[in-house]
């Protein structure tokens, strides 16, 4: 794995004179720059998956057709001399870093992806036409960059549900691969706009990463008390039995659990949520919550308490002063 800064290659020219040893697998880690461990992370995933003989391309590209109002687009970090050196650390062979006029050369493209209903929901419906955006640079970035595989880091839950939802629907032939979450020791998701935070709206943005993990221990602790309530006999005998276990005083919440095991566990991960959120927006420096929304993988449509069972993805996305901020948790309902 190389230590050096890789290679940077300003043009699409460029980037197919890369030359690419006969048999080798290429990967793509596609970035915005402002360069992190979290990308760092993708890139050295990346690199294991196509192993030393393989090649690895990061991008790095401010992508102005995701940016709903120009100041957002300008205030956006560039650090590209500071990327190259964290991806070459990480084994990236090389970073194509083109202009936007190299991208789009004549203007905004007449032709895009639309992200379909899917793409209007939380992120879309806070970013009118982000993701339209983002799924055109996507396709553009995988035609220039032809790899066999492509990852993607899980915090941009929904970003990446598109992904592969129009890899998959328009045939790109692209393995697409989620890495997870990379957070800071105090649990923060490690963001190139975590930089804007000053130090009492770091301290409130903490709320996220805490009001997701608070509904990870809550269903944990709702699926133990189901499994404890079902290791007592059916019957009249059930209150006798969690008795003899010690624990007469969970007698009623038992049983609730297993008539209405669903119900309970969407809503105590919603409640368990929702709750270090009240509270983070009363802080000195309050959070603004955008959403909190217990969805489906699949589409990102909100599970309703009823049917509310398998795999979901716990979500949220909240402004501390003037940066916006979004996370994720993956859970399983009903197991």
């Amino acid at each position: 794995m190389t230590t050096a800064p890789a290679t940077l290659l300003p043009t699409a020219a460029a980037l197919h004179a890369l030359d690419r040893p006969a048999g080798a697998r290429r990967a793509v880690v596609m970035t915005m720059g402002a360069l992190h461990d979290g990308h760092a992370t993708l890139i050295r995933a990346a690199r294991d998956a196509v192993g030393p003989g393989g090649q690895v391309v990061a991008t790095v590209f401010v992508n102005p057709l995701q940016f709903g109002e120009a100041a957002d687009l300008e205030r956006y970090p560039r650090t590209l001399d500071a990327d190259l050196a964290v991806a070459g650390r990480a084994g990236a062979d090389a970073v194509f870093a083109p202009s936007v006029d190299e991208v789009y050369p004549g203007g905004d493209p007449q032709v895009r992806i639309t992200a379909g209903p899917m793409g209007e929901r939380l992120e879309g419906a806070a970013r009118p036409g982000h993701f339209d955006g983002m799924l055109t640079v996507v396709a553009k970035l995988l035609h220039l960059t032809r790899p066999d595989e492509a990852f993607y880091g899980q915090k941009d839950a929904q970003q990446l549900a598109l992904i592969r939802r129009m890899a998959r629907d328009l045939n790109f032939g692209v393995g697409i691969t989620a890495v997870p979450t990379v957070r800071d020791p105090d649990g923060l998701a490690l963001s190139s706009r975590n930089r804007f935070l000053s130090p009492g709206e770091r301290r409130t943005a903490l709320a996220l990463s805490r009001a997701l993990f608070a509904a990870r221990d809550r269903l944990a602790a709702q699926q133990a008390l189901h499994a404890r309530a079902h290791a007592v006999q059916p019957g009249n005998d059930r209150a006798a039995g969690l008795t003899r276990l010690g624990e007469a005083r969970l007698a009623a919440d038992a049983q609730a659990v297993a008539l209405a095991r669903p119900a309970v566990e969407a809503g105590a991960v919603r409640a368990a949520a929702r709750a270090v959120l009240d509270e983070a927006a009363g802080e000195p420096v309050p959070l603004h919550l955008d959403y909190l929304a217990l969805v489906d993988p699949a589409d990102f449509t909100e599970l309703p308490d009823d049917r509310a069972e398998g795999e979901a993805f716990l979500v949220v996305a909240a402004r501390v002063g003037s940066t916006r901020l979004i996370d994720n948790i993956p859970l399983n309902l009903g197991v």
